[in-house]
């Protein structure tokens, strides 16, 4: 059967992507409420939509095809059983009352699929619906708060609810709950797709630790790179790992990188990326001494889990048997630059091919650094994108990548 997923490198040139072109989800992020829904700030939707506009351009013109994650997920959805169900587990895993579940589900189900798609995705504002009666038990904070059903702000950031790795997919259990209804998209693109294809699942949704795209690195055909961070926990790597590695995918070796526990170095690909062969862009408050294990197969079914003690450079370079590997620190290792373009996603690029990335363009100080180093580098704007904290490699999704030999 035909393969519809293929990523055995982080480089490889790039001919399928998932994006979501940010939408309402934005323009309903209120002051009172950016923390539960993880922002800093509120980007200007108009904007923002002329930046993403501007990155899926950038790639269409290097030969990437483009999808839209509510476009897949229309047509995933477009049975009317199929969408009574997504309803269904959208609206109890939004922890809808049962005062307002009916209600709610029969306005969500008028709609046609592509307008209720946007709708979920958007957050269902109470002034959308006006004749719920209240539940007896709600506390004044909770009548006080405007929506049945929350935005999903993050949405853009397509990297993190699912990875393909090989020919497979994790559809991953996000970290926060304000991320974790986003992976119900993919549920069902996958039930939809596996009508078709023959698609193994690496991690599922249901399972109990968290694990998200952001720390996933598919550093070449037979190794893996996964950050053991804020967002994904060792005990969901090694249950990664172990599906991975006694499985038919040719991966035979995971390298759990430590990474410090904070919102600025939230996932692995924040502070580090691969760029080229032997190039990876980098945070120099990584680049020193960190915990680093090894993961292979071993018997009986039981992983072998080894600590490396060497410096990072040398565990890549053993791992991709490479002669030599070349940091580009974000911002050139200076403490104020490097600090400020890593919060503006500076180490967070984009792979399309060999050596070829797209940057913010903001990041000026390690853009030029990557072009004296011969890395081809493709910016775009990002004055609004870059309020969510998250960058070019965080806003997509590759589904299929050339394979090359590393």
């Amino acid at each position: 059967m035909q393969e519809v997923f293929n990523i055995t490198s982080e480089i490889g040139r790039l001919k399928k992507v998932m994006l979501h072109r940010p939408g309402k989800e934005i323009e309903n992020l209120v002051p009172e409420y950016l923390d539960r829904l993880l922002f800093d700030d509120i980007p200007f939707l108009k904007v923002a939509r002329i930046e993403h506009d501007k990155f899926a351009e950038v790639m269409r013109e290097n030969g990437v095809k483009v999808l839209y994650l509510e476009d897949v997920a229309t047509d995933a959805l477009k049975d009317e059983r199929v969408k009574e169900e997504f309803v269904d587990e959208f609206l109890n895993e939004s922890k809808v009352s049962s005062e307002a579940f009916s209600k709610i589900k029969e306005y969500l189900l008028s709609m046609d699929t592509a307008e209720m798609v946007d709708a979920v995705m958007a957050g269902l504002k109470k002034s959308e619906i006006k004749d719920i009666r209240k539940s007896q038990n709600t506390t004044l904070e909770e009548e006080d708060y405007p929506f049945y059903l929350d935005p999903m702000p993050n949405l853009y950031f397509t990297r993190d609810p699912g990875a393909v790795i090989g020919h497979g997919l994790t559809i991953n259990r996000m970290k926060t709950e304000a991320r974790r209804r986003e992976t119900i998209f993919l549920k069902y693109i996958y039930k939809n797709l596996i009508k078709t294809y023959d698609i193994p699942i690496w991690y599922n949704r249901n399972l109990p630790d968290s694990i998200e795209g952001g720390d996933i690195l598919v550093l070449s055909s037979k190794v893996i790179a996964i950050g053991c961070s804020e967002r994904t926990s060792r005990s969901a790597i090694e249950v990664l790992a172990k599906k991975l590695l006694f499985s038919d995918s040719g991966f035979e070796k995971i390298v759990i990188l430590e990474i410090p526990k904070c919102r600025a170095f939230m996932h692995l690909d924040t502070v580090f990326t691969m760029i080229d062969y032997d190039k990876f862009t980098i945070h120099p408050a990584v680049k020193g001494p960190m915990h680093i294990y090894e993961i292979t197969k071993g018997s009986n079914g039981q992983l072998n889990s080894i600590y490396n003690e060497n410096p990072i450079d040398e565990v890549l370079k053993k791992a991709l048997g490479l002669d030599s590997i070349e940091f580009i620190e974000c911002g050139g290792g200076d403490r104020i630059a490097a600090s400020r373009e890593q919060w503006n996603d500076g180490s967070n690029t984009l792979a399309i091919a060999p050596g070829v990335v797209i940057t913010y363009e903001r990041n000026y100080i390690t853009n030029e650094l990557l072009d004296k180093r011969g890395i081809k580098v493709l910016t775009i704007p990002s004055s609004e994108l870059s309020r969510g904290r998250g960058g070019p490699r965080c806003m997509s999704m590759p589904l299929e990548r050339e394979n090359i030999n590393i």
